[in-house]
């Protein structure tokens, strides 16, 4: 596979030098066998902001996922996150790293035998030293965020498709990430339900700061996410209204196609695109 010379990402520097919650792919290629999956892909997302990945199926958006977390190594090119260069780590240099990491899976992939709040706490029991008080505590609180408090002691099998996707994003919130891996959260779930779990993500990253990589081929949800905003109500509670334009600046559209980025760019320019390509993907 001939890679060629690939220029450093014009935002590389300035990423990495914020220190922040943060990723960047520079001239990254992958393949399998004689299939690329990717072809040369650089993008840069900053602390705060969304990247949504849309394309078709077999696109490499779950890949770029993969990716982010280690779990694939390129064939060329570098990937950061946080700062630390994560192509070159090994298994236990990439512990240290995905703490900082959220992953929401598709189906929400939560452990049958366990309640919700076992589900939710499951890292913090697992990997860190915390007292049981204070894991219960953390879970009562992100349950509570997502509006699934009262249903801590119930089995995943005693909600909805909906609520299972929510318990999934307060499991992934429970170690307090700067960042969230989204892989096709509203996949299979009804167009209200979906809303429903779009404002969890709209919440995390307006209200916790939380940088969002969002992996969907719904457009709808897409959209939704890039173009609205959460606020406090002065009286209590929150409220997801349209994004001001400083905001909408902050989420960014990236489309794959033919293991190459066609695409990155704002909601508004994503709709005026005159290409046939995104123009038909669209409709």
């Amino acid at each position: 596979m001939d890679t060629g010379v690939t220029p450093r990402h014009p935002l590389l520097d300035e990423a990495l030098a914020h220190g922040g919650p943060i990723i960047v792919f520079d001239g990254v290629w992958l393949a399998f066998d004689e299939k690329v999956i990717l072809r040369n892909v650089s993008f840069t997302l900053k602390t705060g902001h969304t990247k949504i990945f849309l394309g078709a199926s077999g696109a490499g958006k779950s890949t770029i996922l993969r990716l982010a977390l280690g779990l694939l190594k390129p064939d060329a090119g570098k990937i950061f996150v946080n700062g630390e260069q994560i192509d070159r780590m090994n298994e236990d240099e990439l512990m240290s790293v995905r703490a900082d990491l959220g992953m929401v899976f598709q189906e929400g992939a939560l452990f049958d035998s366990f309640t919700v709040g076992e589900n939710v706490g499951y890292k913090l029991y697992e990997e860190t030293r915390l007292p049981l008080e204070e894991v219960r505590q953390r879970v009562e609180e992100v349950l509570g965020f997502v509006g699934l408090g009262e249903h801590i002691d119930k089995m995943p099998s005693e909600l909805s498709g909906g609520q299972r996707r929510r318990v999934a994003i307060a499991r992934a919130m429970a170690a307090k990430p700067g960042l969230l891996l989204y892989d096709e959260p509203t996949t299979g779930l009804d167009p209200m339900t979906s809303l429903t779990v779009d404002a969890e993500i709209i919440k995390l990253r307006d209200l916790e700061n939380v940088t969002s990589v969002l992996v969907t081929h719904q457009l709808r949800d897409a959209f939704y996410v890039a173009t609205h905003a959460a606020s406090p109500r002065s009286g209590g509670g929150i409220e997801i209204e349209a994004a001001a334009e400083a905001k909408l600046q902050q989420a960014d559209f990236v489309m794959l196609r033919d293991a190459r980025i066609v695409f990155e760019g704002s909601a508004d320019e994503l709709r005026q695109s005159r290409d046939q390509y995104l123009k038909a993907f669209l409709s």
